[in-house]
């Protein structure tokens, strides 16, 4: 028998569908060769064609999306992350992902290589990681598996990025129920590189040598394409050999190896090995240009004896990368990953043709053409039904008036503080690195952004990661535009011009028409956002079929279109969201209304989890934006800090508890008091003014012409609403910071 029996046994239209294909693309696989594949054949199609690696159901929608803009220098798709200008000759590279189905099998580790992989995205273009933020949800946090999942989710990601050493500027954790067995964990990287220095993933030129750099191939992460590509069930624990196992030392040690290399003139190519391996960077690398692969597999270093071809194609082991080096510079490549203790292995080289040939043992185990794997080649591409929910029109039949509103707002607003999603996430934040490399302009002084100072200028990257998934699943059109308008406020309000987005975009089973819709909503949202605000989409990510398989039937999570967005800013404007001192005057600029959809108070005190998404205007959230940015620019304000979730009071209480002050504020009496205090009416942001600025303060809002009101003014440390003592702003602190890690324990 055949030392590659198991890769070149004929395979099953049985075994295609077990691998994830539909009978269909089975059929459309055998017409591409013009000939029944090999098992090896159909597990690369299956991890190739899965969503995961084809966007095969949303492609269709991603490609409405705004893609040009001013600063751009690559449009999305055109290269491993989104590319902005950013002056001084040099460029932004930054992206989201999401680990999501590994996170929720292994936590640690999910999380951890989630970390690894996105920082690849970046490095591999040549740029260096300068940060990182993360977006993640949760369930129930009184249930011990959320507990698990939280830990071991936050320990992966501050092992591996602490050992690698970017710093975490920023991010979000939410949590619902919906999430209770499908937590959702998404990475942002961002990193700086100098224009026309990038390196994008192609080859070209038949002859040139094929290497593969860094850790050797192992089993794990086998299929973890196609496992990303179904659903979570009682039985996904046996999928463990999908979730990968990341090693942050050897990515800091390739990330210097790969950058002196991208120094040198040896590198025609690269591609970091994430999902489906070797197949997927052959194959993406060699579809660029119309070119081939020849590749023997006897010489890919492995970590396990006795490895079959299709096992080593499709490995997901972490830290490695493909180069495609130009012949005659083989040494160059092989003495720098040398220097850095690391594999640099020739593995094949380039043909002619746009043919893949994947060698084992001697024998020819697969051979396809290139262009079919990949996405805008011939990777099937389906537009699905769907179909508004019942839900939806019956979230839109609530009323304010429908809700008692309660006698003792101090107590309501001591629940409210203490709830997992308005708390302090100092437990999860603490346990990240937010200093390393000195480049964090938030270490001492928070923000509503992360701000990334470029060394030797005298500008930053403003950052922010952002979405309400509470307010998509009421609205996903509103929802997602809120995502949008909130990162951009949060840059506003740390001083920064917005720029540009890449998305990670979470969401149930495709097949299903109301989770479809869902999608389609949410991507159609997004556009009308960001061609108002002038921010294209880069790039990202889509993550189907979180959602879990009952006897009752499907439970998808909340729909979660993750917004990361930069911006730029001068370092002299760059705005901190506390309050200075005591008698400074408080101001909400933007409108209040008589609003308490979607927000914490009603979901969580009142338990009314059917409602719309708040208030929102897009017209109005770039005349607020602007007109933030204008009082920075001139001086005129301290602080601001935007208004969401927890509504007007929480916002009050995070500027005042950094330097233990207080505020004395007046409600709206035309709006009720618990609207006025916690409703999360969109488009507005709090911002405090020194008294000698008032005058002028109050001018340039006339001449701006929005509605802006005078709330109160900073005080020493007591917290009075409408002359009512409602204590120290110690008692409140304590609250809020000692909330999540009390219920973790």
């Amino acid at each position: 028998m055949s030392k590659n029996a198991a890769d070149t046994v004929i395979a099953t239209k049985e075994q295609a569908i077990q691998l994830g294909l539909l009978g269909e693309e089975y059929e459309k696989v055998k017409e591409i060769l013009g000939r029944e594949p090999n098992f090896c054949e159909v597990s690369i199609y299956s991890a190739m064609w899965s969503e995961h690696c084809s966007y095969k159901n949303s492609i269709v929608w991603l490609k409405t999306l705004p893609k040009k803009g001013p600063h751009l220098l690559a449009e999305a798709g055109e290269e491993n992350a989104g590319l902005v200008d950013i002056g001084d000759g040099l460029a932004c590279a930054f992206k989201i992902e999401s680990h999501n189905h590994p996170s929720a099998i292994e936590p640690y580790q999910g999380a951890a290589t989630g970390v690894g992989g996105i920082n690849r995205d970046i490095f591999t273009m040549g740029a260096r990681p300068i940060a990182q933020m993360n977006s993640l949800r949760f369930g129930d946090l009184k249930l011990d598996k959320t507990k698990w999942l939280l830990k071991g989710v936050v320990k992966g990601i501050g092992n591996y990025g602490n050992s690698f050493g970017v710093p975490v500027l920023s991010g979000e954790t939410f949590f619902d129920e919906s999430f209770n067995t499908n937590p959702l964990v998404n990475a942002f990287s961002a990193g700086i590189v100098e224009v026309g220095k990038t390196l994008s993933a192609t080859s070209h030129g038949a002859g040139n040598p094929v290497y593969i750099v860094g850790s050797a191939t192992g089993k794990d992460g086998i299929h973890g394409a196609a496992f990303a590509s179904k659903d979570i069930t009682d039985a996904s624990t046996d999928d463990l050999p999908s979730v990968q196992v990341g090693d942050p030392f050897q990515e800091k040690l390739l990330l210097e190896a790969t950058l002196e290399l991208a120094d040198t003139d040896a590198v025609v190519g690269m591609q970091d090995m994430g999902a489906a391996g070797i197949t997927c960077s052959t194959a993406e690398m060699s579809a660029e240009e119309g070119f081939g692969m020849d590749i023997d597999l006897d010489k890919v270093p492995t970590r396990q004896d006795g490895m079959h071809g299709f096992e080593i194609l499709l490995s997901e082991s972490q830290e490695r990368m493909l180069v495609v080096v130009k012949k005659g510079k083989e040494k160059v490549v092989e003495d720098i990953f040398e220097k850095w203790d690391l594999n640099a292995v020739q593995i094949g080289e380039v043909t002619e043709g746009g043919v893949l040939n994947f060698h084992k043992n001697g024998e020819l185990i697969a051979t396809t053409p290139a262009e079919p794997l990949v996405l805008g080649g011939g990777a099937p591409v389906y537009e699905r039904e769907y179909s508004e929910p019942a839900y939806f029109k019956e979230y839109q039949k609530f009323t304010i008036a429908s809700i008692e509103e309660p006698k003792d707002l101090k107590k309501v607003a001591e629940f409210l503080i203490q709830q997992p999603n308005i708390a302090s996430k100092n437990w999860i934040s603490e346990q990240y690195d937010s200093m390393v490399g000195t480049a964090n302009m938030t270490t001492n002084e928070p923000a509503d952004a992360g701000v990334a100072q470029i060394k030797g200028s005298d500008r930053a990257i403003a950052m922010s990661v952002d979405c309400n998934s509470r307010y998509v699943n009421a609205d996903p059109y509103k929802g997602t535009q809120i995502a949008v308008c909130e990162a951009a406020r949060n840059i506003v309000c740390t001083g920064g011009k917005p720029s540009a987005i890449s998305n990670c975009l979470n969401f149930g089973n495709p097949y299903n028409p109301e989770s479809y819709w869902q999608f389609v909503k949410a991507v159609q949202g997004m556009g009308s956002a960001c061609e108002a605000l002038k921010t294209p989409v880069t790039g990202g990510n889509v993550s189907f079929y979180n959602q879990t398989v009952t006897k009752d039937g499907e439970v998808p999570v909340f729909p979660t279109p993750t917004i990361g967005m930069i911006g730029l800013l001068n370092k002299e404007n760059k705005m901190s969201l506390d309050f200075k001192k005591e008698s400074d005057m408080i101001y909400v600029i933007g409108e209040n209304h008589n609003d308490i959809s979607s927000s914490e108070y009603l979901a969580k005190y009142h338990g009314v989890k059917e409602s719309p998404a708040p208030y929102f205007d897009l017209e109005s959230e770039q005349e607020v934006q602007d007109a933030v940015l204008k009082l920075i620019e001139e001086k005129l304000i301290v602080s601001a800090h935007d208004c969401s979730n927890g509504g007007l009071f929480t916002t009050l209480l995070e500027s005042a508890v950094h330097r233990d002050l207080g505020f004395n504020i007046t409600t709206d009496q035309i709006i009720r008091k618990d609207a006025f205090l916690f409703g999360e009416a969109q488009s507005r942001v709090v911002v405090s003014v020194p008294t000698i600025y008032n005058e002028d303060f109050m001018e340039m809002m006339t001449h701006f012409g929005i509605d802006y009101s005078l709330l109160g003014y900073v005080t020493k440390g007591d917290i009075t609403i409408d002359d009512e003592s409602w204590g120290d702003i110690s008692h409140f602190k304590s609250l809020y910071n000692e909330a999540l890690e009390k219920a973790l324990d």
